[in-house]
This record gives structure tokens, sequence and C-alpha cells, in this order.
């Protein structure tokens, strides 16, 4: 941990060499974490240099109470809840457009396809399922559930990282899993 507080320092005084090597640290862990945040390759790799970017220049703030992890992770949550919120603006703007421009246009149903085995299509479409349960969730009640069950992150550490209470971690994360045991119930009907 000292190597680390000495390359913050270094960083901190404007070494650039200092700095890429706490990126090269934590890089995966931040991509990984906006990947589950998102969802998808390209906008976890936006956000991750997003989340880099922000950490540079506030790195003179890093008063070093938490762990540096701790800090990346608050600002990977923050950065994704803010860009979900502008995407979920222009999505409805991008709909409006798109269900105006589909009413003027005639409809046309393409071939067939055969190229999909029927497992794989089971696949997809609960994954399908997965993620679109994981939507209806907050952005914070996502971010929670993320942080603990994919990253393994300890509920105190979760509340560090969101600066929220204890119990506050633990009752989101309550309604996340029965929000997602609720939009997910289907299958296990399907399965007994």
């Amino acid at each position: 941990m000292k190597e680390e507080q000495v390359l913050v320092e270094r960083a901190r005084r404007g070494e650039m060499f200092a700095f890429r090597e706490l990126v090269e640290r934590y890089k995966k862990k931040v991509y990984y974490l906006a990947y589950d945040l998102t969802g998808n390759h390209h906008d976890a790799e936006d956000l991750s240099q997003e989340v880099f970017i922000k950490a540079f220049r506030s790195l003179k703030n890093f008063r070093g109470d938490a762990k540096l992890s701790s800090w990346l992770y608050r600002i990977t949550v923050n950065t994704a809840i803010s860009q979900q919120r502008k995407k979920s603006v222009s999505q409805m703007q991008l709909q409006e457009s798109f269900e105006e421009e589909s009413r003027n246009e005639v409809q046309f149903s393409g071939g067939e396809t055969t190229q999909n085995p029927e497992k794989c299509a089971e696949a997809g479409l609960m994954q399908q399922h997965i993620e679109k349960a994981l939507q209806k969730l907050s952005p914070r009640e996502k971010s929670i559930f993320v942080l603990r069950h994919y990253n393994d992150l300890p509920l105190k550490e979760i509340a560090d990282i969101l600066k929220i209470n204890l119990g506050t971690v633990k009752s989101m994360l309550f309604r996340a899993i029965q929000k997602l045991r609720k939009e997910l119930a289907f299958y296990k009907q399907e399965f007994l």
C-alpha cells in the first residue's frame, strides 16, 4: 500500500509515469465494473476512459481516507449514473423520432433465419431477460447489486464508495434482489 501512496503523491506532482502506473493497476477493475454497469463493451470502454480523465483532474482532491480502488469505484458509479441519465433523455428523443419515421415508412419483413440452433436462441433470450430486468432497477440499486454480486465487494466498502449508510446499502440491495426475482420469476416456474 505504501508504494501506491508514493505513486499517488508523484502523480499529484504531475509525473505522468506515476499516473500511468496507477491506470495500469486499476484499468481492468474499472473496466469490468463499467461493463457490469453498462452491459456492453463499447460503453464500458468510454466510461473507463471518462473515469480516468476525471481521476486525473481531481487527483489533488483525493485525501487518501479510503483506498484508491474505492475512490475509483465511486467515480465509476457516479459517472455511469450520470451517463445513464443523459442516455435516457436522448433515447426518449430518438424513440419519438423513430416512431414518427416508422409511421411514414412501408414495413419490410426480411427472409427467414435458420442459422441459430434452439439452445442459442434460448440462451440469448434468457440474457435479454436478465439485461432487461437489470435495466428496471434504479441506477443506485443497479450499482449496489453489481458492486456486491459481480465484484464481490463487502457491504461496508460499497457504503464507503457510494457515501451512504450501511443500512441504506442493505435495504437497496434487498429491493434490487426482490425486483430481479419478480422480473425473472417465470424462469423459476419453468424449472420446477
